[in-house]
């Protein structure tokens, strides 16, 4: 068992074979002062761009490129003095340096969370609490990026950990591409390992970066959060580890280059909008400054870069600049729900620092050292240690889960027992924000509004994801011998009317087909880029499906937002269907200026009404328009979301909207009466329907 438990965790000798071919330079395993510095300056950076300016610096590129760096350096060195890797003593390591702070701040964060963060973010932080324990939040992030029902969510205390995740995969699969190389040089292609290394790595970086620079061009919310379009900085740091001794400069060359190293990393956040662009191509400006110090440090003088980056006060604040990183998010965002605000003062900011400095300091000294200063031999002890610190973030985090389950599931109870009065009842918030005596309670809870979807999201089969151009259908409702079709087709401001069609389905015998796409439009215009490639393809493939299978009417939304106009996009669509079959188009509903939920949660419910004049148009959209098809009939249902003078977001006892601008299902439902009303005098006309009166909704 012990030696095969020896095979799995090392390859041994194989860098001694490869040593008779003449192959790089050694990297110098040695304490780089100046890195430690450039890590200070990083997340100092951070945190300041994150308190102050409200975006980011670029400063994690600094961090991906400067741990690229050192591992390789750190692995070569054990190839060369071991033969090999021991893998699990490497893993042990590597988990005695991340585990303690991480798993501290994970801790804490969530016991913060549940005393400070609204309800209605409870669901999104438990599930970023996981991901970021087991190192992919990058990919829930990325998948949030693109997932048009996620965007609006808020962020989390916990958004940071998208970083330590990358780079936490990046730990795990860095030895075993090195053992790769050392293998392929030593047992097939008879080469120098380091060598063979350094081209495996420069194939890693070109195949890398041309993806990221694609991607980003494409969608960068996705690239911004995916591993693969990020593998090229740490590469890089690997190839500047390889390819550094034989680089250079004379001490003046080197004095000028370390300086404007150090301004690129500072100004890379003022020169370009990081969130928007990174990481293709530009993410190149902060990994060549880091470069430029580690190489102008290697040819140091008195008046380098590196004599400040190595000055005592930097090299302190490196030391503990995991910390610093880790604890400066969540109290950041801790300041925002407490204080209700989306700002952060000079003094406040100044607070945020001095906690975060003085948290990264405890666990630091007091966490991490020690445990880094255990011996890795003793597996069992190291191991055990580590489990002591996840175990309560585990525990904590489940049960907080399973309790909001629960009450999610009683209060879904508790509200059909109560009943809902919604549009049924000509009441709002008085002007305290208190809904009138005798209603319950607003529903649905916060705590399940933004997760409470139509109902075919559930069958991803139902609807088309951002990028996928596939048209899908999905039926519902009288699918049996139903008298009319009603094709629902767009995006999510077409999909919020399904709970309140499938409501009066029975009554009116209607299938609905449901054609739905994430962040589309039932246009053949992409509103001046607003509409991704794919959307524009879903919508040609949906209008020969429409005109080969015509349903009795196409449901779709009439305008965008406030529109005072309908845009020629759905005019074009709605004429290719001329003669073919009918369009009951309805007016988009008004868009709050503030979140809802948030509000709800807040207790300030006056504060979430919009002004009527801000949201919506003040002619209908088709009164303003020309060129309309014969074959389309309206409806406007904004009435019953606004007053003469505001828009409002609870109605009744029912909370209306999920997020700023989609209807909450419950609220959707308690509209069917109101639907119904127009969708009868349209199917009326179609001769095919006898007597609505007779019916009830």
């Amino acid at each position: 068992m012990g030696s095969l438990a020896k095979w799995l965790v090392s390859v041994e000798m194989i860098a001694k074979e490869c040593t008779v071919l003449e192959d790089l330079k050694t990297p110098a395993k040695k304490f780089r002062p100046e890195i430690e510095g450039v890590r200070a300056v990083a997340a100092f950076l951070v945190a300041i761009y994150h308190i102050w300016l409200g975006t980011v610096s670029g400063g994690v590129d600094v961090f991906f490129i400067v741990s690229g760096y050192l591992i390789t350096t750190s692995l070569l060195s054990k190839m060369d003095r071991n033969g090999g890797i021991n893998l699990l003593e490497y893993l042990l390591g590597l988990a005695k340096r991340l585990f303690p702070i991480a798993f501290t701040v994970l801790f804490f964060t969530t016991l913060g969370s549940i005393l400070l963060m609204p309800q209605s973010q409870w669901k999104q932080i438990i599930a970023e609490s996981f991901t970021s324990a087991f190192y992919f939040q990058n990919w829930q992030l990325a998948h949030n990026a693109v997932d048009y029902l996620a965007r609006n969510n808020e962020a989390s205390p916990f958004q940071h950990f998208w970083a330590l995740s990358i780079q936490g995969q990046f730990y795990v699969t860095w030895p075993l591409i090195i053992l790769f190389a050392y293998f392929l040089a030593s047992k097939v292609l008879n080469t120098p390992p380091r060598k063979t290394l350094l081209t495996l790595l420069s194939v890693i970086f070109a195949i890398s970066i041309g993806y990221s620079v694609y991607i980003t061009a494409v969608n960068q919310p996705w690239a911004y959060f995916n591993t693969f379009a990020r593998v090229w900085e740490f590469s890089l740091g690997g190839i500047l580890a390889l390819t550094i001794p034989y680089v250079n400069f004379n001490k003046y060359v080197s004095t000028v280059l370390g300086w404007l190293g150090l301004a690129i990393i500072c100004m890379t956040g003022i020169l370009l909008p990081v969130s928007s662009v990174f990481p293709g191509y530009a993410a190149l400006l902060p990994t060549i400054g880091v470069m430029l110090v580690i190489i102008a440090a290697d040819n140091g003088s008195s008046l380098g870069v590196e004599r400040l980056l190595g000055s005592k006060p930097f090299l302190f604040f490196g030391s503990i600049s995991y910390g610093f990183y880790l604890w400066h998010w969540p109290l950041l965002i801790f300041y925002y729900a407490y204080f209700g605000t989306d700002t952060v003062s000079l003094q406040g900011g100044l607070i945020i620092l001095a906690i975060a400095l003085i948290f990264s300091i405890l666990s630091t000294k007091g966490l991490e050292t020690p445990i880094r200063k255990m011996n890795s031999k003793q597996s069992w002890k190291v191991g055990a240690t580590l489990v002591a610190f996840m175990i309560p973030v585990f525990i904590v985090n489940t049960t907080w889960g399973v309790t909001v389950n629960q009450t999610i599931k009683n209060l879904e109870e508790e509200y059909y027992e109560e009943g809902v009065l919604g549009v049924s009842a000509d009441i709002i918030p008085n002007s305290d924000g208190e809904v009138t005596e005798g209603i319950m309670k607003i529903i649905p809870s916060t705590v399940h509004v933004k997760n409470d979807l139509p109902a075919f999201y559930e069958n991803p089969e139902c609807y088309s994801e951002f990028n996928d151009p596939r048209v899908k259908r999905c039926s519902y409702g009288e699918t049996e011998n139903p008298v009319y079709t009603i094709a629902l087709v767009g995006g999510s401001h077409s999909g919020h009317w399904f709970p309140a069609l499938e409501e009066i389905s029975a009554n009116l015998k209607l299938r609905i087909d449901v054609y739905n796409k994430d962040a589309c439009r039932f246009s053949d215009d992409n509103f001046n880029g607003q509409l991704h490639d794919s959307c524009m393809e879903w919508n040609e493939k949906l209008i020969d499906l429409l005109i080969e299978e015509p349903p009795d009417y196409v449901f779709t939304t009439a305008n965008v937002g406030k529109g005072e106009t309908i845009p020629l996009g759905f005019l074009s669509q709605w004429k290719k269907l001329e003669g073919i079959t009918e369009v009951f188009a309805i007016r988009d509903t008004p868009r709050m200026l503030v979140d809802p939920p948030l509000c709800v949660d807040e207790g300030e419910l006056t504060r979430c009404a919009a002004p009527r004049k801000d949201v919506l148009s003040e002619n209908l959209p088709w009164e303003n328009t020309e060129g309309i098809p014969s074959n389309v009939k309206f409806a406007d249902l904004s009435p019953y979301f606004c007053d003469d003078e505001h828009c409002n977001p609870v109605v009744g006892n029912i909370l209306a909207y999920r997020d700023l601008h989609h209807l909450s299902t419950y609220y959707s439902r308690t509209l069917a009466p109101a639907l119904a009303e127009h969708l009868v005098r349209a199917l009326e006309q179609l001769n095919k329907y006898a007597d609505y009166s007779d019916n009830e909704t």
